[in-house]
């Protein structure tokens, strides 16, 4: 009944935009931080952020990791200061969002984990978000979880983030299981790649873009199914 895999004990799931509608948040944070850096830096030039860098170049991907990834896209070198200061930016806007109530989770996803909950599977959260428990629970989501992996996890075990597996791993150890016996939930690219990389049993994209080009590269990136909810998994 949760479309998964028979041999799957572990389910892991990603935050933003798989469990809540933060992922849209988090794009508005990140546009505003990165349009003031760049129409400051060279106003008669300056070219917006756009959702597609944000697909390509920060989703998924640890704070100051996607700063880098994203300038180096526009071949701009700048200090480590500077891109402290952007995600700096970018993390106070969002924390914003999150006062102001905006955090909402997707109802086909608490249907989801209600469904998991019931069939006895354990559930974990993998986020490169260092505001993961604030999230989760601003969501009331937080009663589901057994674990959470979360970017200050990731920061202070100096794990590489996603695309590499590290995080999914860990979340898989903190289970006791082997990766083959878990699945990974993702909406990012880098995500599904961190969930191939890992070997894990199953891995699933969760497309919130919502045309057929990106669920192909969700595919390629390693999907084993790609929906546009997570309630769909319920009536397969």
């Amino acid at each position: 009944m949760l479309g998964l895999p028979d041999s799957i004990r572990v389910v892991l799931f990603d935050l933003d935009g798989v469990l809540t509608s933060t992922a849209v948040l988090h794009r508005r944070a990140w546009k505003q931080a990165f349009d003031t850096f760049l129409r400051q830096r060279d106003p008669d030039r300056f070219e917006p952020f756009t959702e597609q860098d944000y697909l390509s170049y920060v989703d998924g991907r640890a704070r100051l990791d996607g700063v880098r990834t994203f300038l180096r896209s526009r071949r701009i070198e700048v200090d480590e200061q500077t891109v402290e200061a952007i995600g700096t930016g970018k993390n106070d806007e969002f924390l914003a969002c999150v006062a102001r109530g905006e955090v909402e989770p997707y109802p086909g996803s608490v249907r989801y984990l209600e469904a998991v909950e019931k069939a006895g599977l354990q559930i974990g959260v993998v986020t490169s978000s260092k505001n993961g428990a604030d999230v989760l629970d601003a969501a009331d989501l937080s009663r589901f979880v057994r674990a959470r992996i979360d970017g200050r996890d990731i920061a202070a075990a100096g794990m590489p983030g996603k695309p590499a597996p590290d995080a999914y791993l860990a979340g898989a150890e903190a289970f006791g299981v082997a990766p083959d016996e878990a699945t990974v939930f993702e909406d990012a690219i880098s995500g599904l790649e961190a969930g191939k990389a890992g070997g894990f049993g199953y891995v699933v994209g969760v497309d919130r873009v919502g045309n057929a080009e990106h669920a192909a590269a969700m595919r390629s990136a390693g999907a084993d199914v790609v929906v546009t909810d997570l309630a769909e998994l319920l009536d397969r």
